[in-house]
């Protein structure tokens, strides 16, 4: 597992209160990547998440939703190694992994083809190899022509896209994704919702979305899970019936609206 970012020392408890992770080979494909069993975190006296048991399995795309600061994005950094939980057990398959973040945070002064070279040049992967994986990145994710560019020439979807395209470069076992497309319009959030399904659809990679929104939940998730408020518990798992193919014109059927009002009588509960 390659981690984007180091953990703080201070955000990690001492071991007589440290939470079980474990990085494991999946045997087969039903197996999860990613399991949380009875996972815990606490900062001081405050208690963000209480008892979240979930498991993403391969090729899954699952979708977490919950009210502002009950504790979604505490579960991907948990997932990452970014933080450790308190108590419970975190099982990771082995594997690179792919962190998306709120923001692009693409690096300015180099350009869209040199951004996505950026985690292979820290892992040590040849030149050679490093271009080939950004210019399939630049195919899979609509960028081809946009190489030479530096993230000042975009606009804010393109930042995204040239973010999700650079962590697809480690060909990920997971993608870890904290609300990319949150500070977009409405109108390229859903270019970018339909554009991320079609990529993840092809590379059958498998995913953990938080989000604050129903709509995208539905749309992109084969499961969704809702969340309390802080601290955070598993108040509903809900599965998505419609095939990820037939999704992208799925948003005036009946079908998809009860999906959505299902998960919002969730969160309302």
């Amino acid at each position: 597992m390659t981690a984007l970012l180091p953990a703080r020392s201070d955000d990690v408890p001492s071991r007589d209160v440290l939470g079980e992770v474990l990085s494991v080979g999946a045997r087969n494909s039903s197996e999860p990547v990613l399991a949380f069993e009875g996972v815990g975190k606490s900062f001081a006296s405050t208690v963000a998440v209480e008892d979240i048991t979930l498991s993403v399995t391969a090729g899954e795309f699952v979708a977490v939703v919950g009210p502002s600061g009950c504790g979604k994005s505490t579960l991907l950094r948990m997932a990452s190694g970014l933080t450790a939980p308190s108590t419970g057990r975190l099982t990771v398959a082995d594997g690179d992994m792919g962190y998306v973040f709120q923001d692009a945070t693409l690096l300015p002064w180099r350009t869209v083809e040199r951004n996505l070279e950026l985690f292979g040049e820290l892992d040590g992967v040849p030149k050679d190899e490093r271009r080939r994986r950004a210019r399939h990145a630049l195919e899979l994710t609509g960028l081809t022509g946009f190489e030479r560019h530096r993230p000042g020439q975009l606009s804010g979807g393109m930042r995204m896209r040239v973010s999700l395209a650079r962590a697809l470069t480690l060909h990920p076992r997971l993608f870890l994704l904290d609300e990319p497309f949150g500070a977009l319009d409405e109108i390229t959030r859903g270019e970018l919702n339909f554009e991320l399904l079609r990529v993840l659809s092809a590379t059958r990679t498998t995913c953990l979305l938080v989000t604050h929104s129903v709509d995208e939940a539905a749309l992109l998730g084969d499961k969704i899970i809702v969340l309390s408020h802080r601290p955070c518990t598993v108040k509903l798992t809900y599965e998505v019936t419609t095939p990820r193919e037939l999704r992208k014109d799925s948003r005036d059927t009946v079908e998809f609206l009860e999906h959505c009002r299902a998960v919002r009588a969730g969160l309302a509960a």
